[in-house]
């Protein structure tokens, strides 16, 4: 039977290698489980950031200039509501706002996000199998020194300004991991879980953060690796140097592995920081360096190539 990965994913650089192990993997061999913790209300809609950024990369339908959002867009409907005093902080393109409005719909009439998530999957021509982290509400709460915001309340509306003191996911206790993932991770078949090069604190810990979920990653026997979002002291996209400065922990790609290290088997570091494999050495963490910047297709192929590599090179002889 062939080999099944699990990948833990949000925002644009996550699903950069999401593109790339997707080049490399059947269908059925991989799946994608992404953070909702970014989900919110918008004018009377369910808007899943995290969920579709994938969607649009998988599909070849993201916006090259950000990474997010769909290509060819056009931005009348926000003009106008901006110009008609409406709450225009948020940008919802013309083509992007159907999705939003076809989930809202389903969800409803009652269909849960998973199903809704599949729907919208199959209606853009993925193959793979993405799904919501769970099919709960949880809502990341950035905790700043002008007070508590919530997530795009900080990231969009305040454009990351306020200096961060810590994070919280309001409903994470009650949230349900997603039956699909839950079953992957005690699947025999499942060779590798990845922890995309997301940010730590706002992308993967939200998921982390769901009852049971670390001990099922620390209890699985498949090899768990993470690739870092930091190269040489900086994010490549996003504000996770920001806030590491801000939180006081060192802005470098060891600080992320040690962030994880509970769960960790394995750490992916960029050619640039080569020089701390001896320090996770030291804390018996395998690690590899290898170019992780993805401009291109081929840059995020041939990342996703080496994640693989790396996973089998860790299964005990």
């Amino acid at each position: 039977m062939n080999p099944r990965y699990l990948a833990i994913t949000g925002g644009v650089g996550g699903a950069k290698l999401c593109v790339g192990l997707a080049r490399l993997l059947a269908a059925e061999q991989l799946t994608f489980l992404v953070n909702t913790g970014d989900d919110f209300e918008h004018l009377g809609l369910h808007v899943s950031p995290d969920l579709d950024t994938p969607t649009y990369a998988l599909s070849d339908l993201s916006n090259p200039d950000t990474g997010w959002g769909r290509r060819d867009e056009s931005w009348h409907f926000i003009e106008t509501l901006r110009g008609l005093g409406g709450e225009g902080w948020f940008n919802l393109g013309d083509r992007d706002l159907a999705l939003h409005v076809l989930r809202s719909q389903w969800l409803r009439s009652g269909l849960r996000l998973g199903e809704v998530t599949d729907r919208l999957r199959r209606a853009h021509g993925i193959a793979h199998t993405l799904l919501p982290m769970t099919d709960d509400p949880v809502r990341t709460q950035v905790h700043t020194t002008e007070g508590t915001l919530a997530f795009q309340h900080y990231f969009v509306r305040e454009r990351c300004v306020p200096a961060v003191t810590g994070f919280s996911f309001a409903g994470v206790e009650r949230a349900t991991l997603n039956d699909h993932a839950r079953g992957l991770l005690a699947d025999p078949t499942l060779a590798g879980v990845i922890l995309c090069p997301s940010n730590p604190f706002v992308s993967v810990d939200p998921i982390l953060a769901l009852p049971g979920l670390r001990d099922a990653l620390r209890d699985c026997p498949a090899p768990v690796v993470a690739v870092s979002p930091i190269v040489a002291g900086l994010a490549i996209k996003g504000p996770t140097a920001k806030m590491m400065e801000e939180l006081r922990v060192p802005q470098t790609a060891l600080a992320v592995a040690m962030h994880y290290e509970d769960i960790l088997d394995g750490f992916i570091l960029d050619a640039a920081d080569e020089n701390l494999i001896p320090a996770l050495a030291a804390r018996n963490l395998p690690a590899i360096a290898t170019p992780s910047v993805m401009v291109t297709l081929d840059d995020k192929i041939a990342l996703a190539r080496t994640t693989l590599a790396f996973i089998h090179s860790l299964y005990a002889p």
